[in-house]
């Protein structure tokens, strides 16, 4: 036996201790409330990582409502997103995927500037984009979870906090939506110009940004 073999059964300790540190953070703080406090602070969490403090989630989303004017096809997409993320926001928090926040968020700003790019490029919704869209959230759900890791989750209350965050970010993202449909689709969405001066420009702005974003995050973070 090759004698750097004996160093084998250390190598496999290390790699289940790396596991066990790299496990999501606990919130102690939590650890005994009850459970109508975990739910309304963990919601309220949710919440804010969309609005205010998600500016490139609420990017995504924007994105997801300028392509059609259709609202079921809209909460379609969002649907596909929400399923998505929940996913793998909870595997990531169980430790059972991992990955790092610095392949994470170019990919989620890679994300954005792609559904932007197609909203140019498209002039209706192609039947791939909910696939699209599911896939990019399941890489956003890595995002949410590595957010939420720097909070943590109280032990006996793992899928409740879960749950209630994720109702949260829902919550955001129909407010979002919902603001999108008001301010812009219900009152020129019928309009002939609409694409021309609504969604081009709407749409390059975002690709902008989100291409500054990727950029940002490859090279410099």
């Amino acid at each position: 036996m090759h004698k750097n073999l004996k160093y084998f059964p250390l190598f496999i300790a290390a790699l289940c201790l790396a596991n066990q540190a790299s496990a999501h953070t606990i919130n102690y703080a939590l650890e005994n409330a009850p459970t109508r406090h975990v739910v309304g602070y963990y919601l309220q969490l949710g919440i804010r990582h969309i609005i205010p403090d998600g500016f490139d989630h609420i990017l995504f989303v924007v994105s997801l409502c300028l392509l059609s004017t259709n609202i079921k096809t809209i909460l379609t997409q969002a649907t596909a997103f929400t399923v998505a993320h929940s996913i793998t926001l909870a595997l990531s928090m169980k430790n059972i995927i991992v990955a790092p926040s610095a392949m994470v968020e170019p990919i989620i700003s890679l994300s954005i500037l792609f559904v932007a790019v197609e909203n140019i490029l498209l002039t209706r919704l192609k039947p791939w984009r909910v696939l699209i869209v599911f896939a990019f959230g399941l890489i956003h759900g890595m995002g949410f979870a590595s957010s939420l890791n720097e909070i943590g989750l109280p032990r006996n209350q793992f899928y409740t906090s879960i749950l209630s965050f994720n109702a949260g970010v829902e919550i955001g993202q129909i407010a979002v939506i919902t603001t999108v449909f008001l301010l812009l689709v219900i009152p020129i969405g019928r309009k002939t110009w609409y694409r021309r001066k609504a969604v081009y420009p709407i749409s390059a702005l975002i690709s902008c940004i989100a291409a500054f974003w990727t950029i940002q995050r490859v090279f410099f973070t």
